[in-house]
């Protein structure tokens, strides 16, 4: 930035700030926040419902997580399946975008009807995927999900029907597209030996993003299990989470699913949102390098203090992976992945790590709770990147699964809010500045 922007930012800082006050003042909800922190309602859907408290005579209660998928309980999905079949994650898409589970033939036709939209348009792997690489993958899957709009022959049919189509091969391809992408950046940029291998259409997106990105295409049934159930939990989390309110929102301008979708991955990709795996992460990295696995929990609480008193890690004050925005005593997605991810660690000889975060998790809720009189605890975040670390699958790809589950999300909130709204998003906002007359320019 130049000396001249600086300084005129800087001046537009001190004439334009708005006080935090006046958000009381004209009862404005910040951050679509109510005082009590719950979200404010901006619309309605019968996709998936996020428990976290209920309210009684105007007042929150804290309660125990629960996460429905089109009613149905997502731990009871999950605990309901047969381990014979493998894979869950195909039929829950189908519970999302159909709003029913399917019988034994429709779950088939669907899993071939997804299966028969793997495959690329042609040339595309060479021209775009390998001819292209690029350092952040959000952002080239962001490039490559508005390409895919000048390969359809039709892409500004936005009638429900239309966005279904589309969004099955979005949620068929994404996979792919990520898969290649990383082997083309890590050839390009670190010297990396390029292999591509081609997807196969009897595999479960679970087993092929294994098979894509693994050079010996090996994996075991616990990896693929593990890996499936991770795509199953991030599937869908209600209307108002950041990247499905921002597909929502764009989708009701009448704009085409690629650029929805490209919207809610640059949503994804933020900190505070998808990427929250990746900061934990780093901050468990940096914790275990500083007490080691073999500390005791005295030596853990001590340093959860230090992260809350804004001195390790990047000193915001936030312990990264615990708390969320509904949840309050328990993330019923972060139960489920914690239980697998010891059945992981125990496969991968990883124990011990896996013992140390749970002892982690468990002194920092109490800690915080001590602190501040509040509820708080683990998110899905906290156990996702020490299960995909345990799964090989590189730390540029974190977020990007996070993406390929919650696709069918994406799909489904689109097709519902055109069906049952119709209505452009557009919330007002309150002007707080002053009015000043014009000065022509020579006076100035």
């Amino acid at each position: 930035m130049s000396e001249f922007i600086d300084y005129v930012f800087k001046r537009s800082e001190t004439l334009n700030k708005i006080d935090n006050s006046l958000y009381k003042k004209y009862d404005v909800k910040n951050g679509l926040r109510n005082e009590d922190g719950t979200g404010v309602l901006v619309g309605l859907t019968r996709i998936s419902d996020v428990v976290g408290y209920k309210k009684e005579n105007g007042k929150k209660i804290d309660t125990a997580g629960k996460l429905y998928y089109r009613g149905v309980k997502v731990s009871d999905l999950i605990n309901g399946h047969n381990p014979k079949n493998r894979f869950l994650f195909e039929e829950a898409c189908f519970l999302i975008l159909f709003g029913y589970l399917p019988n034994k033939d429709e779950l088939e036709a669907f899993k071939k009807e997804l299966a028969n939209r793997y495959e690329l348009p042609i040339n595309y792997l060479n021209v775009r995927l390998l001819s292209f690489p690029m350092q952040n993958m959000m952002n080239k899957l962001q490039q490559e999900v508005l390409m895919l709009y000048t390969y359809d022959q039709n892409p500004d049919d936005v009638t429900p029907e239309g966005t279904l189509d589309k969004g099955l091969d979005l949620i068929a391809k994404i996979p792919q597209i990520v898969c290649y992408s990383y082997r083309s950046k890590v050839h390009y940029f670190d010297n990396e030996s390029l292999f591509i291998h081609p997807i196969r259409t009897d595999f479960s997106i679970a087993e092929n993003i294994l098979q894509m990105l693994r050079i010996d295409q090996q994996f075991t049934p616990t990896e693929a299990s593990v890996l499936d159930m991770c795509l199953v939990l991030h599937a869908d989390h209600g209307g108002g989470n950041n990247s499905t309110f921002t597909n929502v929102v764009m989708s009701s301008t009448g704009t085409d699913i690629y650029s929805c979708f490209a919207g809610a991955i640059g949503s994804l990709k933020g900190p505070k949102h998808g990427g929250a795996n990746l900061a934990v992460a780093k901050q468990m990295k940096l914790v275990i390098n500083e007490i080691g696995l073999q500390a005791t929990d005295e030596q853990i609480l001590e340093i959860i203090r230090r992260i809350l008193d804004k001195d390790f890690n990047d000193k915001t004050g936030l312990v990264y992976g615990i708390g969320h925005a509904v949840y309050t005593l328990s993330d019923p997605r972060c139960q489920i992945l914690s239980q697998k991810c010891r059945e992981l660690a125990i496969e991968k000889g990883r124990v011990n790590e896996y013992e140390f975060y749970h002892r982690f998790e468990n002194i920092a809720i109490q800690e915080i709770k001590d602190r501040k009189g509040i509820n708080v605890c683990a998110n899905i975040d906290f156990y996702s990147g020490l299960v995909y670390d345990m799964l090989g699958i590189p730390k540029d790809l974190y977020t990007l699964l996070f993406v390929i589950g919650r696709s069918v999300g994406w799909v489904a909130h689109n097709i519902e809010n055109k069906l049952y709204s119709g209505k452009i998003i557009r919330p007002a906002g309150k002007y707080v500045g002053d009015n000043k007359k014009y000065v022509k320019l020579e006076d100035r």
